[in-house]
């Protein structure tokens, strides 16, 4: 894809996989003049779960953004096959809301250009069981961004209705590009 960083996966070899219950897979960091997706390719379907961890920021000229993701096995799915279950507080209100089907899934709010300089949101995002070829896929994170007292507080949670495996796994901002210095790590868990 033009304008988009791939990530390279490495072996961390077996010692580092038996001595912990997460492994690194693979971490982007977005550089100058921003990038319009982080991708995610080559997944190894080794591990129970998948997490990634992850600031982020839009270049978008507003207050907050939204942060997308979308899955595939071998490419992107960006058919109507995802759903959204979204819990929202920005510490006086709460609100809540579903979504299907939809072409994405929604992580969470995160700070675009108008916010303060050099301020991410943040999220961490499960994607479970994602190589069991017999269950549609299941996501859930928890996230939001901080403005002095303000900001936004969201917990999640969406599928995607495949039963295939994932092994590719696209970010992106809902408008403008991901701006410099955000960063996702992605972790394989491992389990029975």
């Amino acid at each position: 894809m033009i304008g988009a960083i791939t990530a390279g996966l490495f072996s961390t070899g077996a010692s580092a996989a038996a001595a912990a219950s997460y492994e690194s897979i693979a971490t982007v960091t977005v550089g100058s003049g921003g990038s319009s997706s982080i991708d995610f390719t080559s997944i190894p379907s080794t591990f129970k779960h998948l997490q990634i961890r992850g600031i982020s920021r839009s270049t978008a000229a507003q207050n907050y953004m939204g942060l997308r993701m979308q899955v595939g096995n071998g490419s992107i799915d960006t058919g109507s096959n995802y759903s959204v279950h979204e819990l929202t507080g920005d510490g006086s209100t709460a609100s809540a809301g579903a979504n299907t089907p939809q072409t994405t899934t929604f992580v969470t709010t995160s700070l675009a250009a108008n916010d303060l300089a050099n301020t991410f949101g943040v999220a961490v995002i499960d994607l479970l069981e994602y190589a069991n070829t017999n269950i549609y896929k299941t996501f859930r994170d928890l996230g939001g961004c901080d403005k002095n007292g303000g900001g936004y507080v969201n917990f999640n949670s969406g599928s995607w209705r495949s039963t295939s495996a994932i092994n590719t796994i696209k970010i992106y901002a809902s408008a403008g590009n991901l701006a410099q210095y955000s960063q996702f790590a992605l972790y394989g868990i491992k389990g029975a």
